[in-house]
């Protein structure tokens, strides 16, 4: 075959894609009596094509292993992806990596739904991505993509407030409809959701070639109405392949009496019926019941990258190192965290029912501080003059819309004090020493910007105050943020229409002291999330220590469930065999529980894991009685180990193959602090015990003391006669300097270094990554597990450019603790403190949700 004649039998073959899947088109080549060795050709070169989609770095994927990779990327005659790729540059996206990502991640998509003209389908799968990260953006380019290809139908479930569905029609009209409107039948418009036309066979009947597009609430009205009217339709869908987009997924979709019944209703009335669920919080979605009629994504969970730039959860909160990571790696987040002390909390929300009527706010230094500080900004931007033209601060302290529209009178009063002052020296000083401290504790210099000065902003503030807006947005009243008229400035109050799906432009300021139960609730609540292009800088979040903590952690899980999705790939997995585990908190649920039900208790082992303390208390009591466990393990090893090793001019002592015994009396007898859940004193020893009586593992340990070399003179720690360190310095994270600290919780991030969890180790293994020591661990010591105590300064000042960290100031000297644990040959024993989906009937082969059932 000529080159020539071979690109003409392919493109044959890619106009025959748009009517049949591939194996149809190939059946169709043959019967137009092309010969075998053309078709195996043609065979050979969709595989490449496909294998290229199937491989693609990015997006990481789970997929079930008999899906047919049929959609290999954009081809010539397209209409809506080369549509949205021309808007996107024209709105500033560059080529690479921008656009070329989206093009990818959006293929890899397109290719786990099911060809359109196959005879029925009903597609389930997920899409994880990142809080403000352009889910909306992915899917309006999976949507063009499948609309290229033959979709017809396509519904779009936004969220269940009037906000965030006007917000995604409006993309959607500007992005997919505006440049091919003759393609599109619109059900839905800006200002009503989806209506009943008449006559619907006219939009589904083969004489009609547009697409239909229908973007609307999750609400039960809404969702009845559009039921019926499909129904009507019912003898036309046959042949019309549908697309179903679940905006913010976990939301209404999972185990609600109304909304999921509806909406698996809807998705049965369509033959050909692919659901994409999009979320950044899937927790209630991976715990589903795979087994049942229901969404669980039991076809692929695709797990979108991190876009460049993008400020997330472990950002700007930091988290805690994940077994297999270098402790010393994980950043501590940025300083653009303010503490909101616990006094001010009544100020800002009523604790009780009883107390929301009449409740009537008070503008703390805190919340001063920070309306002050979002002025500036404003100021400092207009400065600068790039980026984003908007700018939001949003206040979110309680879900009641009373106590929303107590805040407009105190919040104005301050706006317009401060407009009357500007003139008052007093006041300048005040504003010029925040600014200042501030532009001091983030260097602009960091995130590639130029600081301004206070002297240069100064002249901008009496514009931004006159222009600056106080909106209370929430359902009982009709202010809403509108940023499609020109510049904005404004103070939003509000709760659950600001804190899901909808984007808050430009927002630089976060006041925060809702309390919430659920992860997927805390998530969700952080509209700071997104980008900050031109002022990465300048945002700034005054939150309680509780919820920074709570978003450290949730940092952590959220990491943690993204390498669990990621196993997928590495380990032939599937979403039917492999179920992603969620990590618990004392204090927060994963999800609602109602969502929970169909969970269970995820087996996790501690084999091949490292396990350290980072919280601790600080006062006497507390530490003496540790301090004591610690010394009578140390003497007890003295007695019965087979070799000590003396170290002290490295600060270490080494005691080789102490008895198990020894070191369940210690665990037994240490006092582990109350938050720190991967201490769990009861599951590891369970743990030990089980190893020790199943495989003959962990009965005996190697134990380590680490610590500094002794100077001379100086009084160092002892742990009994002739074994004494010198103490370690681990100052304590904090979120502001200068703010007085806890004397019940001192969180230290570390305690651990790479180099410690090797100290029992014989050869180099200084080069060692984590993955090397924990194979030398397994090569050396299959069996023996390794305590490591470390003697902790109770002093321990920080180094100076460690900015998030102050003095431990205990009342003596902290003891911590570190287990290594070997990685097993063969089956492990398991302890358990992870929620995963309950896999076992598969067969292979807290919201306010009153918005559900309003009439709209």
């Amino acid at each position: 075959m000529s080159e020539q004649f071979d690109e003409l039998l392919y493109d044959t073959f890619k106009v025959l894609l748009d009517t049949y899947p591939p194996a149809e088109a190939v059946k169709r080549l043959e019967i137009l009596g092309t010969s075998p060795d053309a078709i195996g050709w043609i065979r050979e070169r969709h595989e490449q094509e496909r294998l290229q989609i199937r491989e693609l770095e990015e997006p990481r994927s789970a997929v079930m292993g008999n899906r047919d990779t049929w959609y290999t990327g954009p081809r010539e005659g397209d209409k809506c992806w080369p549509a949205l790729v021309r808007q996107l540059e024209r709105d500033g996206w560059p080529q690479e990596p921008a656009i070329r990502s989206l093009d990818d991640s959006s293929t890899r998509i397109v290719s786990l739904l099911d060809h359109p003209r196959e005879p029925s389908f009903a597609t389930r799968g997920l899409v994880v991505g990142y809080v403000q990260s352009g889910k909306t953006t992915s899917f309006t380019a999976v949507t063009a993509k499948a609309v290229d290809r033959g979709y017809k139908l396509i519904i779009v479930l936004a969220g269940i407030h009037n906000g965030l569905r006007r917000q995604t029609q409006a993309r959607l009209m500007k992005q997919l409809v505006a440049p091919n409107p003759t393609l599109w039948s619109q059900m839905t418009d800006l200002e009503d959701d989806f209506r009943p036309q008449a006559n619907p066979a006219s939009y589904f009947g083969k004489s009609n070639r547009t697409h239909v597009l229908c973007v609307v609430k999750k609400n039960a009205t809404v969702l009845r109405r559009l039921a019926r009217w499909l129904d009507q339709a019912k003898e036309y869908l046959q042949d019309c392949p549908a697309l179903i987009v679940d905006d913010e997924a976990d939301q209404a979709t999972v185990a609600t009496k109304s909304i999921n019944p509806l909406i698996l209703a809807i998705m049965g009335s369509l033959p050909r019926c692919a659901y994409v669920g999009y979320t950044a919080s899937p927790f209630a979605n991976l715990l589903i019941d795979p087994s049942a009629q229901d969404l669980y994504p039991k076809d692929f969970i695709v797990n979108l990258p991190k876009p460049q730039g993008h400020f997330g959860t472990e950002v700007l909160f930091g988290r805690y190192a994940l077994d297999g990571e270098d402790p010393e790696q994980v950043d501590d987040g940025y300083d653009m965290i303010r503490s909101i002390p616990e006094d001010d909390i009544d100020c800002v929300r009523p604790r009780t029912r009883d107390e929301v009527e009449g409740f009537e706010p008070y503008i703390t230094d805190t919340l001063r501080d920070s309306l002050r500080y979002f002025w500036l900004v404003t100021a400092a931007r207009k400065v600068r003059g790039t980026g984003n033209p908007h700018n939001t601060m949003l206040i979110h302290t309680s879900v009641n819309t009373g106590v929303h529209n107590s805040f407009e009178w105190p919040l104005r009063h301050a706006k317009d004090q401060a407009r009357s002052r500007l003139q008052d020296p007093d006041l300048l000083a005040e504003l010029r020493a925040l600014w200042d401290l501030e532009t001091a504790r983030v260097p602009a210099e960091e995130f590639g910007e130029e600081r301004v000065s206070f002297d240069k902003l100064l002249p901008e503030l009496a514009g931004v105050l006159d222009g600056c807006r106080i909106v209370m947005d929430n359902s009982s009243s009709d202010a809403r943020l509108d940023y499609e008229n020109g510049p904005v400035t404004a103070i939003a109050v509000g709760g659950n229409t600001l804190s899901r799906g909808l984007t808050l432009e430009g927002l630089s300021v976060s006041y925060f002291v809702r309390a919430v139960s659920a992860y997927d609730t805390l998530l969700q609540m952080g509209r700071w999330f997104g980008f900050r292009n031109g002022y990465a800088d300048l945002p700034r979040i005054w939150m309680t220590d509780e919820l920074n903590e709570w978003f450290r952690h949730l940092a952590t899980v959220e990491t943690e469930m993204r390498r669990d999705i990621d196993v997928y790939l590495t380990e032939d997995e599937t979403p039917l065999s492999f179920a992603v585990r969620l990590r618990t908190h004392p204090s927060l649920r994963v999800t609602a529980a109602a969502k929970m039900k169909s969970a269970v208790t995820a087996a996790s082992s501690f084999g091949g894991k490292r396990v350290q303390t980072h919280y601790f208390r600080t006062d006497r009591n507390w530490i003496v009685h540790n301090q004591a466990a610690a010394r009578t393990l140390v003497r007890g090893a003295q007695l019965q180990a087979v070799r000590t090793e003396d170290r002290s001019a490295e600060g270490r002592y080494l005691l080789r193959e102490v008895p198990h015994e020894l070191v369940l009396e210690f665990l037994e007898s240490y006092q582990f602090h109350e938050d720190s859940v991967e201490c769990d004193a009861g599951l590891i020893t369970d743990y030990i015990r089980k190893r020790v009586r199943v495989a003959g593992a962990l009965a005996r340990w190697n134990v380590a003391i680490v610590g500094n070399p002794l100077e001379a003179h100086e009084e160092g720690f002892e742990f009994a006669s002739g074994v004494a360190v010198g103490r370690v310095n681990r100052a304590r994270l904090v979120p502001e300097p200068g703010k007085s600290v806890r004397a019940d919780r001192a969180d230290i991030k570390t305690l651990m270094s790479r180099r410690d969890a090797a100290v029992d180790l014989a050869g180099d293994v200084a080069k060692l990554d984590e993955h090397g020591i924990m194979e030398e661990r397994k090569r050396q010591f299959p069996d023996t597990g390794l305590l490591v105590l470390y003697p902790i300064d109770r002093v321990s000042q920080p180094v100076p450019s460690k900015k998030l960290r102050a003095p431990l100031d205990a009342e003596e000297h902290v003891l911590g603790v570190g287990l290594v644990f070997p990685k097993p040959i063969g089956d492990d024993s398991e302890v358990s403190r992870y929620l995963s989906a309950d896999l076992s009937q598969v067969v292979l082969e807290e919201e306010d949700y009153s918005a559900l059932e309003e009439d709209s």
